[in-house]
């Protein structure tokens, strides 16, 4: 690219996406930003320097040719871009929402190192998106059936990008899902208003027609076990059945009710629907004041949940500083804007109920920073004599997720670390029992979407090579 150009270019201001005011989309369950225009993608795209050495394609874990498809729209040849999105990634529309761009591809885009990074996750969402409204989505070419199967365990992205990838390679997939509609976490962990289910479903729907078998109400470890799997004609079995098992603070208190595990309240809002009662008959405690215990991305999902339901005060309550929050910040801001309260190095104690037992308090002690510990961040430390409480109706305990526990209870002889997550070959997927692969929260505990479908890819192709070959 002329140097020129290269300036210019430079000098375009990053696009900022139009979305729902704070005070209108509080009251609903609407998705929050409107997503670009095409002028706006057509802009946007022109920051793009197209880079010799492009490190955003490293930055990202299904390394997307991303100076390609931004090419693509920056020429208005939106469809062009999505069907170079879904060589590398079937669920874009996802990813777009959903993935931390700022740090993978964005983080290292060379346009960043001057002034903010290209949108990069926003043009994938853009192209994604325009390809679905205007009717445009066409199948790939499918090969030949190879004459082999593969068991899939779990719909989350994980499995769903095992089963995208294996298909296209000519090979007949099943995907069991324990609940009754596919998506995993996409499903019953992200709320509405950050990823509507009709853009899940759109891209589940993309993969049957790829000739992908979804069977749902089907928990492998209950109905068949791994080994039945592999001796009834499948010859590989992928297990990427997630991190569902709540993590506890073990504090007393915990039994009353009104304290939720994220992943309880989530599931009954999202996919159950409580948000919508008595039309979908699925209760969940509303609220007047409500209280998540937490810093990451399902702490403020949960927290702009309830912010929706609850007609007073929602706060989140974390036991580091603003600095430590793992959150995304884009997740943070939207929180604030929209009215979410933060008690930061304050972490809870106790869970107080009244004589009915329901809670009506928690106690909660400061908190100071002290020498980081292992994950590099610096360890809380409590401050003698700081007690104090908040009144709560609500708890949600937004914490982590352990493994979910069912395949390897049902499979001993694969092997687990101390968490009771699978362990693999990085490099491959393989775990410890042959013909058997795994990835995303199942090995990882609770991660990104993007991460999974990065295992996921690893993943197919290693259990391509191993039913070409035979060499495990």
């Amino acid at each position: 690219m002329d140097p020129k150009d290269i300036k210019e270019r430079m000098k375009i201001p990053r696009q900022s996406m139009p979305e729902q005011d704070p005070t209108e989309r509080v009251r609903n369950f609407y998705e929050v930003p409107y997503g670009y225009t095409p002028e706006q993608a057509m802009l946007e795209a022109q920051r793009c320097i197209q880079c010799k050495n492009p490190l955003c394609v490293g930055g990202c874990p299904v390394n997307i040719d991303i100076p390609w498809f931004i090419r693509l729209i920056a020429e208005g040849k939106f469809i062009e871009a999505a069907r170079k999105l879904k060589e590398t990634n079937g669920l874009p529309a996802v990813c777009g929402r959903v993935c931390p761009q700022e740090d993978q591809c964005e983080k290292v885009c060379v346009v960043g190192k001057k002034g903010q990074p290209v949108s990069i996750g926003r043009l994938e969402r853009f192209a994604a998106d325009y390809e679905r409204d205007h009717g445009e989505i066409t199948i790939p070419h499918i090969p030949t059936w190879t004459g082999k199967k593969v068991a899939v365990v779990g719909a989350g992205p994980a499995g769903l990008t095992v089963a995208g990838d294996l298909v296209k390679k000519g090979h007949k997939v099943t995907v069991f899902e324990a609940l009754h509609v596919a998506g995993g976490v996409l499903m019953y962990g992200i709320p509405e208003f950050r990823l509507p289910k009709k853009i899940v479903e759109s891209e589940v729907e993309y993969l049957k027609r790829m000739g992908v078998e979804i069977v749902v109400n089907a928990v492998v470890g209950k109905l068949e076990t791994i080994d039945e799997l592999l001796a009834n004609g499948y010859s590989a079995v992928f297990v990427g059945s997630g991190a569902g098992l709540p993590t506890f603070m073990n504090i007393p208190g915990e039994n009353l009710s009104g304290v939720y595990s994220a992943n309880e309240y989530l599931t009954r809002v999202n996919l159950m629907k409580a948000y919508q009662f008595p039309e979908y008959d699925t209760p969940v405690i509303r609220g007047r004041r409500v209280v998540v215990i937490g810093g990451g991305n399902t702490a403020m999902d949960s927290a702009r949940t309830a912010l929706r339901l609850c007609p007073e005060e929602v706060s989140v309550v974390y036991r580091r500083s603003r600095e430590e929050l793992p959150a995304r910040v884009e997740e943070v801001h939207h929180g604030e804007e929209e009215g979410i309260r933060f008690q930061l190095l304050t972490n809870p104690k106790k869970f107080i109920g009244d004589k009915d037992g329901r809670l009506k308090a928690i106690e909660c002690v400061r908190m100071e920073l002290g020498a980081p510990d292992e994950s590099g961040r610096r360890r809380p430390v409590e401050v003698n004599g700081s007690e104090f409480c908040i009144d709560a109706d609500v708890a949600i305990v937004a914490i982590g997720n352990g493994a979910n526990p069912l395949i390897p209870q049902t499979t001993p002889d694969i092997k687990v670390n101390k968490w009771g997550n699978i362990t693999v070959d990085p490099d491959t997927g393989r775990t410890s029992k042959k013909g058997v692969f795994s990835g995303g929260d199942i090995v990882r505990g609770g991660a990104t979407v993007i991460l999974a479908m990065g295992d996921g890819r690893r993943a197919a192709n290693s259990i391509h090579e191993y039913m070409n070959t035979g060499v495990w």
